[in-house]
């Protein structure tokens, strides 16, 4: 009767990946029960997350290798696996799950960066851009209703909003990754998307250290057009979450990133946590942090059980 924050199934948003060519779905060995999902698995995972309550989905899709080159060019074809996969769950839930897509090119380029490369292996930030405005065309035209751009580029969130409106998608909405730290938790992601990256992605992520500095990137972000945006990782950025939830009057997510989920997975295996007790007291805390939305691969488990206590 007195708790102060309550979890809601609407609360959560399920992550899912998509893989191109696989006729069976593909576990990923660091997140267990996570899968690579085939289109078919994608469009009963999404059913069950309607079902279940869940407020939406954000896709991610995994191309053949053979399709992956310097600038990510199976990210933008019409008919690359994110794409098709939108338009899959689109005509599976229609509107019944709000429909989000990973905007990056990490999955789509041969190197595994975020954005196109310079001559001398920099990522190109201006470069970038121009292939992250192509992105959120083919995305919005496939139907997409949020497009959610990860790369952590200078000014990203402007020119996509200008690449919608001038192809008439001004009701698609942008999901900034506001503040996306440069994270150890990561790891489990990149085996999930399948990463080709070399190195890491210090030079255009924030830096652990540093909370003024995304206090300045929201700024920039919401000056831009931002609908809503996102704290990621979750747990261990949570006083940054609170604070930026604190600061603005649009919708804030956080994602519990691979790492903390691998984390609860692995302790609960050994016996040594609670595996249903430590899942909700993670959430619970990212929600009474401040955020209104979390990205979680536990959605629709979470949210199937809070349909049954209350229904119980």
């Amino acid at each position: 009767m007195v708790a102060e924050t309550r979890l809601h199934p609407a609360d959560l948003i399920l992550p899912a990946f998509v893989r191109e060519g696989v006729t069976e779905p593909v576990p990923i060995s660091a997140m267990p029960g996570v899968v690579q999902h085939t289109r078919d698995t994608l469009r009963k995972a999404a059913v069950e997350a309607v079902t279940a309550g869940v407020s939406g989905i954000m896709l991610f899709g995994v191309p053949e290798d053979a399709k992956k080159d310097a600038a990510g060019t199976a990210g933008t074809d019409p008919d690359g696996i994110l794409q098709v996969a939108i338009r899959d769950v689109k005509a599976e839930v229609g509107d019944e799950l709000v429909i989000m897509s990973d905007l990056c090119l990490d999955e789509y380029t041969d190197h595994g960066h975020c954005g196109v490369l310079a001559a001398d292996g920099r990522v190109d930030n201006d470069a970038t851009l121009e292939r992250y405005a192509e992105m959120a065309q083919v995305q919005a035209d496939a139907g997409v209703h949020v497009v959610g751009p990860s790369g952590m580029m200078d000014g990203q969130v402007g020119v996509i909003r200008d690449a919608l409106d001038t192809i008439g998608k001004e009701d698609v909405s942008i999901l900034a990754y506001t503040a996306k730290y440069s994270s150890a938790f990561y790891g489990p992601f990149r085996e999930a998307v399948g990463s080709s990256l070399q190195g890491d992605r210090k030079t255009y992520q924030q830096d652990p250290a540093n909370l003024r500095e995304s206090l300045r990137e929201l700024a920039l972000d919401l000056e831009e057009g931002a609908d809503m945006v996102m704290v990621k990782p979750a747990g261990p950025y949570l006083d940054v979450l609170a604070k930026v939830a604190e600061s603005v009057d649009v919708p804030v997510a956080a994602y519990q990133i691979s790492g903390e989920y691998a984390m609860v997975e692995a302790a609960a295996e050994k016996g040594w946590i609670d595996r249903d007790k430590a899942i909700f007291e993670t959430l619970t805390g990212i929600r009474r942090a401040g955020a209104q939305m979390i990205l979680t691969y536990w959605a629709t488990e979470v949210a199937q059980k809070l349909g049954a206590a209350h229904s119980g």
